[in-house]
């Protein structure tokens, strides 16, 4: 087991290390049997984590909580564009006095360590940012809306095409599961469990920046 990088610049450094280097070859070093990344959901991220010394175990803070810092691995196309969209964290169905000066959001995206990993499945080069206050106050935005359509139980009014940078889509693992939330006259109901996402258009900015 890696141990949690002591400054910032200790997993800045680390980070720099894995560039260029094949998931495949990372992969083994740990002992972990890979294959193809892209039938393998989620793996390059947990794999890049270890190797970094990501210690939370709780969805609702930063992967290095000694640090405030997140990892995020973000897939790439041919292009070098993002392939797809990131996930942040999962929605609080039942949470109407969450803000989001206080949100798990906000607090996952306060400082993120980006791994671009590329389509020939290499490591890329790291980022380290923090939102701008013009990024800040889009994702701002795009939370409210979306937090009010949850906490008034007006679930099915959400759809992916919501939201300019942080959108909702389900989170679960078959369209049958279920997670305690609100139905529309504040009961409370068994619904699809929620996820937080960033498009792949913002992280494409993030990283072009």
């Amino acid at each position: 087991m890696v141990a949690p990088p002591a400054s910032e610049a200790e997993l800045w450094q680390r980070a720099c290390a894995l560039a260029g280097q094949p998931v495949t070859e990372l992969a083994r070093d740990l002992g972990v049997d890979w294959q193809d990344p892209r039938r393998w959901k989620g793996q390059a991220g947990q794999l890049v984590e270890r190797l970094l010394g990501a210690d939370a175990g709780n969805d609702g803070e930063p992967d290095f909580k000694a640090l405030g810092i997140e990892c995020k691995t973000v897939p790439l196309d041919a292009r070098g564009l993002p392939a797809q969209s990131t996930w942040v964290t999962r929605v609080p169905l039942l949470d109407d006095q969450e803000r989001w000066s206080t949100s798990r959001v906000r607090r996952k995206l306060a400082r993120v360590l980006w791994i671009p990993l590329d389509s020939d499945s290499r490591v890329g080069t790291p980022r380290l940012w923090s939102p701008s206050p013009a990024e800040e106050a889009v994702l701002c935005a795009d939370w409210q809306d979306l937090m009010e359509l949850v906490v008034t139980g007006r679930l099915d009014e959400i759809h992916a095409g919501l939201g300019e940078a942080l959108q909702i889509r389900p989170k679960g693992a078959s369209a049958r599961s279920r997670a305690p939330g609100l139905d529309p006259w504040g009961h409370r109901a068994e619904v699809l469990p929620l996820g937080f996402y960033l498009r792949t258009g913002f992280t494409r900015q993030v990283l072009a920046n």
